[in-house]
């Protein structure tokens, strides 16, 4: 008996690597200060009232944003792990299984569980409260779609000390993904926390499509819409049509692995080219669907310290449009190499060059706004003039990769590395970042320290430079991507450490913003106006944080920035702040089922991955009886009365009579 249970813990659990071992004992201990910490100030009840069964989109939006820090760290960690393997020739600090684990569950969590949740706290907290809604067009399905990426998140992470972390590659490409080449549960752990997450990202993409397109305020029309709501509508889009291709991607995979299908197997009649023209179908507009959002981030900051209307809105508006039609266009040129022939090759060659035109005119847009305004440099401000040259290089370079012949050359080198991380560090996660000290003190009531924040940006850059630009020399003296250790016959050393000591120094950025959020929580005064950068759009136009339910009286938009104009307008005199007439106001309520029905999934999902039905079938059971229960609940919302609101607002400063 006892055999029996040590065979079955050796096998379930990671054993062997000081590196697994320091991991289970620091997620003990994290589990051990939580438990004991709520417990000891009985806050189990507000937990579960005020978060785990919350369906307000700011509360939501914060989950998202506190997981994506937490999964940016452990990004952050395994490109730490990767650089100190590659710092010097023949370093042993890494076995080739571990390396390829660790790079294949970085850029899994970098992109789908890191940069996404970020973008969708974003959408969040931000896009209802600039359209002058209440909150979103479904509240509960977007309490739902956070659950279940949080789910499907946990259900990938815990692969790294439960069965094995997968190793075939962030797109997990056939043969390497097959069940003869990875017979483990890796890449099982990669199919369902992938598919359950892909599900929830999908949801939040018609989720807010609707939002933006039903739940305006009176008078905001589509051309009145901010800069931010239009780049998350455009994103939206390409997230309704691209996730379903990776639904359907990682499904036929894992018949493929679990009932002995051969849709990409050569000798069971299939082809694994079908499944990599699949992945990149959505590969590519998923590049799209993270980069579009940090665009309207850029234009709404640069109109705000620059002091001016965005430049050329009607054109910005009609880029990102085009922007996401033709990323369904483009796909092929990951695979130039393939052999496609002349046509095809000349065909998305062509494409990936226009795309590159309405990505352009967005940074003319950005500098003519910038052209005779009256400037000023906040945080904010300095992530975005820092992208504008990063993104320009990340493109130039793009560009030279969609020239098909030269992609002969480039395709599988650290020159594409560079590139890639070109466009997503420093065009998305940095516009990102620019938005949440934006958006700081609308979120959470006080705006993050300007002087850290100075030294979190420059500490950024300055690595980021040092690590990325040697990978194009790297690329150009033939290092090849994937490669875990290489000679000192080669020359690379010196490159590999400079790349090194900036991926550093970016973690030690990392580190300054955690300090930076700590020492304004502590220190920073609160924001009492609810508009501390004088901006120009709806969400400044209440106070900070934005109260429950948004707006005590719903928004009559007149103007685009309709904010700033009516600033504008009471200044001169030309208009007196109206009278308010306060009535009920209708909101939903929370609900545990999103939450539940999460758990439920990751059940299905672990169970799968084991081959344990006696765990799947009753967590499927489980997602269906959800279902039918929410179906039977018809006590979904209630009514703010006019004195809550009242009381409430006049915590937040303002009188109301």
């Amino acid at each position: 008996m006892w055999e029996s249970v040590k065979e079955f813990a050796s096998e379930f659990f990671v054993t062997g690597d000081p590196l697994i071992y320091g991991a289970d004992v620091s997620i003990v201990l994290s589990i051990i200060a939580i438990v004991s910490v709520l417990t000891y100030f009985k806050k189990w009840g507000w937990l579960w009232r005020e978060w785990l069964t919350t369906v307000d989109h700011k509360k939501i939006g914060i989950m998202y944003i506190l997981a994506s820090v937490l999964m940016l760290f452990r990004g952050g960690v395994d490109a730490l792990l990767m650089r100190a393997q590659l710092v010097m020739p023949e370093m042993q600090f890494l076995s080739g299984d571990h390396y390829n684990q660790i790079f294949t569950t970085h850029g899994v969590i970098m992109i789908l569980f890191m940069a996404m949740p970020l973008m969708f706290g974003l959408f969040n907290v931000i896009v209802p409260l600039q359209l002058g809604a209440r909150d979103v067009a479904f509240p509960f399905l977007n309490a739902l779609s956070f659950w279940l990426f949080f789910s499907g998140a946990m259900l990938f992470n815990l692969s790294f000390v439960i069965g094995g972390s997968p190793d075939a590659g962030w797109l997990a490409y056939p043969p390497y993904s097959e069940l003869a080449f990875n017979p483990g549960p890796g890449q099982d752990f990669y199919i369902w926390g992938i598919q359950i997450s892909g599900i929830g990202s999908l949801m939040t993409g018609i989720n807010f499509i609707v939002t933006i397109l039903k739940v305006r305020a009176p008078g905001m029309t589509l051309m009145k819409m901010p800069m931010f709501s239009w780049s998350v509508l455009s994103s939206c889009i390409a997230i309704v049509f691209a996730f379903p291709i990776l639904t359907v991607t990682l499904a036929l995979l894992f018949i493929d692995r679990y009932l002995g299908g051969h849709f990409f197997t050569l000798d069971g009649g299939g082809n694994p080219m079908m499944y990599i023209n699949l992945i990149w179908m959505w590969g590519h507009p998923e590049v799209y669907i993270i980069v579009l959002p940090a665009f309207g981030i850029f234009s709404e900051i640069v109109a705000t310290f620059s002091r001016k209307k965005l430049f050329g809105y009607k054109s910005m508006v009609f880029a990102m449009i085009i922007i996401s039609v033709l990323s369904f266009l483009v796909w092929a040129h990951h695979f130039f190499t393939m052999g496609s022939g002349a046509d095809v090759n000349a065909f998305f060659a062509v494409t990936t060059m226009l795309i590159a035109i309405p990505t352009g005119v967005k940074v003319f847009n950005w500098l003519f706004t910038m052209f005779r305004g009256k400037i000023t440099f906040e945080t904010p401000m300095l992530w975005t003039v820092g992208i504008i040259p990063n993104f320009v290089i990340g493109g130039m370079t793009g560009v030279l990769l969609s020239v098909a012949p030269a992609d002969f050359q480039y395709h599988n080198s650290y020159f594409l590395v560079a590139h890639f991380h070109q466009v997503i560090i420093a065009g998305v996660v940095f516009g990102f970042f620019a938005g949440l000290y934006y958006w700081w003190p609308k979120i959470f009531g006080f705006k993050l320290n300007e002087r850290i924040g100075r030294w979190a940006f420059w500490l950024w850059n300055i690595g980021f430079y040092l690590c990325f630009m040697p990978q194009y020399a790297l690329g150009l003296m033939g290092m090849t991507r994937r490669l875990y250790t290489y000679g000192w016959d080669k020359g690379w050393f010196e490159m590999n450490l400079v790349s090194t000591i900036g991926a550093v120094i970016m973690g030690a950025a990392f580190l300054v913003q955690i300090w930076d959020i700590a020492h304004s929580i502590k220190h920073m005064k609160r924001d009492t106006t609810g508009d501390p950068w004088n901006a120009r759009t709806l969400e400044w136009s209440i106070p900070s944080p934005a109260p429950f339910y948004n707006f005590a009286v719903m928004p009559q938009v007149t103007s685009q920035d309709d904010w700033h104009e009516r600033k504008l307008r009471i200044e001169q005199g030309l208009e007196k702040p109206a009278k308010v007439e306060l009535e009920p106001i209708h909101m939903p309520k929370n609900s545990g089922i999103p939450i539940v029905m999460s758990m439920f999934w990751f059940f299905v999902g672990f169970g799968l991955i084991f081959d344990w039905l006696w765990m799947a079938v009753p967590g499927f059971i489980g997602v269906i009886a959800c279902m039918v229960v929410h179906s039977f609940n018809y006590d979904t919302d209630y009514y703010v009365t006019v004195e809550e609101i009242k009381r409430t607002e006049a915590e937040a400063g303002r009188v109301i009579t």
